[in-house]
């Protein structure tokens, strides 16, 4: 599956709610410094280091600075990162920040180096402020008595040092946390536990949902559903789909996102009609709810959040809300062609519907 460009928010119908650029001078470290376009941007560069995948990460550093991130605030976040992904992926990645703003500056393409962090004070003690920022982060202190060497760097190293330093607030270092490990497979304990961290660090309900959006956006399909599938958030509904209305029994609704990504919102019981997609391959993600996918002749799929389903070009299905449960699931495609189209066919039944299990 191809990586899907990652398009411009000026024509966003989501507000994810992120707060103008900030100054450093007046920086609330609660708050993500990020404006929409770059929390995006940010979000799919963390993904990418995670994964190791250098092609799509010079792709993505170059989208955050022509966002206006800047180099101090990218070097940072992949600076952190080694803490979660390992210095390994955060030296190669690094690396590959330098050959990107090498490549441009030798071309003429603006890079705004950005601010580094301020100075810490004289009597600046990391294990204080560190155990101070751990405590907010996680709600409660925490004391890993088990291994107390590894308390200590946590508090003293990771939650001091590196938080202290203030190009990125801390809502901004959680969104680039939660980012990241979505791209890992088998942390899903932290990944929780670093969204309960984001929320408590400032970072918005639709913030978070930005991040699954902006995976998505970006081809990032099987790490959106991995945090889609934690996330446990209400979303928007958006208004109601009249224009599809025609191909739904019941009720549904729509909410369009950045870069080709789409909410569509089931009451119980609604469906859209059999179709079939040409010429692209649509994939589904569940954020909420329950609900099914089926294809012609086959059994039905559950969806729930978190599930990630891939329709191939062709292939006559259907997909709606569980009978006792409202549904969202986030639609994109990948793989498109010149032409692309999708085939409306005939309802499904109540006979049908009462038959999936």
């Amino acid at each position: 599956m191809k990586t899907i460009p990652f398009i411009c928010l000026a024509a966003a119908v989501l507000l994810i709610g992120c707060s103008p650029k900030q100054t450093q001078e007046n920086k609330d470290m609660n708050q993500l410094s990020f404006t929409t376009e770059q929390a995006a941007c940010m979000s799919a560069i963390a993904c990418n280091e995670a994964k190791g995948d250098l092609v799509a990460l010079e792709s993505a550093i170059h989208n955050g600075l022509e966002a206006d991130l800047t180099v101090s605030q990218i070097k940072e976040a992949l600076s952190q990162l080694y803490a979660y992904t390992g210095f390994p992926r955060s030296l190669n990645a690094l690396g590959t920040l330098q050959r990107v703003i090498g490549d441009r500056q030798a071309k003429g393409v603006k890079v705004i180096m950005g601010e580094d962090a301020s100075p810490l004070s004289n009597d600046f003690d990391a294990l204080k402020e560190g155990t101070r920022v751990q405590t907010q982060l996680t709600g409660k202190p925490f004391d890993y008595a088990f291994a107390p060497a590894t308390d200590y760097y946590l508090k003293a190293h990771l939650f001091g040092d590196i938080f202290a330093r203030d190009n990125l607030t801390y809502a901004d270092r959680e969104l680039v946390t939660v980012s990241a490990l979505s791209g890992l497979q088998g942390v899903e304990p932290q990944l929780k536990a670093h969204i309960a961290g984001a929320r408590n660090m400032g970072v918005t309900e639709e913030q978070l949902q930005g991040i699954v959006v902006a995976l998505a956006a970006n081809g990032l399909l099987d790490e959106a559903g991995r945090l889609a599938g934690l996330l446990e958030t209400k979303w928007s509904v958006g208004s109601p789909n009249s224009a599809y209305a025609q191909y739904f029994v019941g009720q549904s609704f729509l909410q369009p996102y950045f870069g080709g990504v789409a909410n569509v919102t089931f009451e119980p019981r609604c469906r859209n009609n059999w179709h079939i997609h040409h010429g692209a391959v649509q994939v589904l993600i569940c954020v909420s709810g329950k609900g099914w996918y089926q294809e012609w002749n086959k059994p039905a799929v559950p969806l729930t959040p978190g599930t990630v389903i891939a329709i191939s070009e062709g292939v006559k299905h259907w997909h709606g809300a569980a009978a006792d449960s409202w549904m969202q699931h986030l639609a994109v495609h990948t793989q498109e062609q010149p032409g692309a189209s999708n085939e409306w066919l005939e309802p499904v039944n109540d006979d049908q519907y009462n038959k999936v299990k």
